[in-house]
């Protein structure tokens, strides 16, 4: 008996070491996984809210926070900030196209999934003897990246409603 009050208390502290510790768990492109985005944004709702368009446990609307990252999945990221709403790219040159780069960040404005909850903003350069230069951005090109992301969002809340 006395043997066993050792090993109960060792384990006993063991599990509370590994309770208190906490930590954020990252992923290869730098995203916070333990604020439970990583599984979708059916893993933030309850089981009575499927079709709530206010879906959050970071900050922001988790359909809208997980369509952009999926869209702008195709770059690398520099910074994200789930609470904030705020994912920044760095900057990227299609394969295709080397002498042009862009870089994105996307804000996510509220916790409802609506249109105006989202702005993106992206900046492009072009290559010109050795030197990259400012070019302008069509509005077009925004708004279709807008469009993009609202689409995947309303398509993952659809998931979640189905599923």
């Amino acid at each position: 008996m006395t043997r066993l009050t050792p090993l109960a208390l060792a384990a006993a502290g063991a599990l509370s070491l590994a309770a208190c510790a906490g930590g954020a768990l990252i992923d290869s492109r730098g995203i916070d996984r333990s604020l439970g985005i990583g599984a979708g944004p059916e893993a933030d709702i309850g089981a009575g809210d499927l079709a709530a368009s206010q879906v959050t446990t970071i900050g922001v609307n988790a359909y809208l926070w997980r369509a952009a990252l999926d869209t702008l999945s195709f770059a690398p990221l520099a910074q994200t900030d789930s609470n904030g709403g705020v994912i920044v790219t760095d900057w990227y040159a299609n394969p295709q196209n080397p002498s042009e780069r862009v870089k994105l960040t996307v804000t996510i404005l509220d916790r409802d999934l609506r249109a105006d909850a989202l702005r993106v903003n992206a900046l492009r350069q072009t290559l010109s003897n050795g030197q990259w230069v400012d070019a302008p951005v069509t509005a077009a090109t925004v708004q279709r990246l807008e469009d993009i992301i609202l689409t995947r969002a309303r398509d993952l809340r659809r998931a979640a409603v189905a599923g």
